[in-house]
């Protein structure tokens, strides 16, 4: 049983709240009550956020491209350096990699991820014996930390628009439609292992990395749940794809596939207008991945007009250069707020903003990641977050104010405790298993630098 001195229900602020869970679902909320000697306590709790997009190796990147080099420096030179890098990482590189990101990302105050994974192979492109080995490394960093998984094996079958090959620093990644789908049900298998919170969802890399025809069979096979795509994170993308199929990427995608709720567009950065209210008209939630944007200069998101056409959107921290839940959400603001001048955007009509970047991100997030989660009430996960509101930075805030100051004045330490579906990883600030998880993550790194 977890006491909270306040709690932000679906319903709203309540005080003195008890909510028990059980098999990873909240069974009860009681408010204002007193606590019991056997109840864990806590300051604050609130719905914990999922982590919709991350390709989690990346972490072990972080620091190594901010040089720059002669000529124009672009996502696409960051691109080469990231293939050059992989060729390097092992199933056992993989591994403790993953389970220190999503440590990180727990300990942030997100309750699970979107591993969106399109390391398959050897580096040269030889399938290993087991076909999944790298996914059940991904699901072993799950069983480990605890974090809720959505995985997402990518297909990846091209190495640009128009069917044009493989590149060598691709080949990892590369696998037939037959292949792809024959490597989906080794996946599903291995989440099998892990509690049932944990799915499988498919994700066609991006247009320019399938082509129409494979990318109707791949969703013929696989029916309903998570589908998760690279779309409109570039101009030259845009250019690219215009030229193969005579549309714009996100134009294309609404007049060719049936995209529903269950889809998550990931960046859908270079839209026109057409475009974004069309994208929120689907129900297709908007994958935003703000600190990675800034960080290869994709350009800011269309956020304004996508709120007023009610679209539903989530974070991600997508190449883990930074694990930040609040930074995230500041930075998806800020970014708006630079490009328009103005303040307090991401909001439509009147009202808070950081409040409506977290519920949004929340409810958003669930929705992408297939789980019942977004909000605290009975029947939902149990993925909840506590956070000590009286930190120096929000203790001087109200209920109303909270938010903001999380999302706005606040760092992630301020979260005290973490359940994924009850699983309860974080507890006083620190991942119970966090000493092992970063002596193992450094003893990956140390091999993975020498053999750079």
């Amino acid at each position: 049983m977890i006491f909270a001195t306040q709690a932000k229900l679906s319903t709203g602020w309540a005080s003195n709240v008890r909510l028990a869970q059980a098999e990873g679902r909240i069974t009860t909320i009681e408010v204002d009550q007193a606590p019991l000697p056997a109840d864990y306590r806590v300051d604050t709790l609130l719905p914990a956020l999922g982590n919709l997009h991350s390709h989690s190796f990346q972490r072990a990147m972080a620091g190594m491209t901010e040089h720059r080099k002669a000529g124009k420096d672009s996502f696409w030179t960051w691109r080469d350096l990231m293939y050059r890098f992989t060729a390097n990482l092992s199933p056992d590189h993989i591994e403790a990699i993953a389970a220190f990101v999503f440590m990180e990302m727990q300990e942030a105050g997100y309750a699970s991820v979107g591993e969106f994974h399109y390391l398959h192979h050897q580096a040269d492109g030889t399938p290993y014996d087991d076909l999944g080995e790298l996914s059940g490394r991904i699901a072993a960093a799950s069983a480990t930390t605890g974090i809720g998984l959505t995985h997402l094996p990518v297909l990846y079958t091209y190495g640009g628009a128009g069917k044009v090959p493989l590149e060598a620093g691709q080949a990892r990644f590369g696998n037939s439609v037959d292949r792809y789908n024959t490597l989906v049900d080794r996946v599903r298998g291995a989440i099998a292992l892990l509690p049932p919170d944990c799915r499988v969802g498919i994700a066609p890399h991006s247009l320019r990395a399938t082509s129409p025809n494979d990318l109707g069979m791949v969703l013929a096979a696989h029916g309903t749940g998570p589908v998760h795509i690279h779309i409109a994170e570039q101009p030259k993308e845009v250019a690219d794809i215009s030229a193969w199929l005579g549309a714009r990427p996100v134009d294309w995608l609404l007049a060719n596939a049936a995209v529903t709720p269950d889809w998550c567009l990931i960046h859908a950065t270079h839209m026109t207008a057409d475009e974004t209210r069309n994208m929120a008209k689907s129900g297709a939630v908007a994958g935003l991945c703000p600190i990675t944007e800034a960080n290869l200069g994709d350009g800011p998101f269309n956020g304004p007009s996508y709120l007023e056409a009610n679209g539903a959107f989530g974070v991600g921290s997508d190449s883990n250069v930074l694990i930040s839940l609040t930074e995230e959400l500041r930075t998806l603001e800020y970014s708006q707020r630079l490009r328009d001048l103005e303040r307090n955007i991401m909001v439509t009509g009147e009202g808070s903003v950081g409040a409506t970047l977290y519920a949004g991100a929340a409810k958003g997030g669930a929705q992408a990641l297939g789980r019942g989660a977004g909000e605290i009430a009975v029947g939902e996960l149990a993925d909840v977050v506590a956070i000590d509101s009286n930190a120096p930075a929000l203790c001087a805030l109200g209920r109303d104010q909270l938010l903001d100051g999380l999302v706005f004045a606040a760092k992630d330490n301020v979260v005290t405790d973490v359940w994924s579906a009850g699983r309860h990883a974080v507890q006083s600030g620190r991942h119970i298993k966090r000493d092992e998880i970063i002596a193992a993550y450094k003893g990956a790194m140390q091999s993975l630098i020498a053999s750079l």
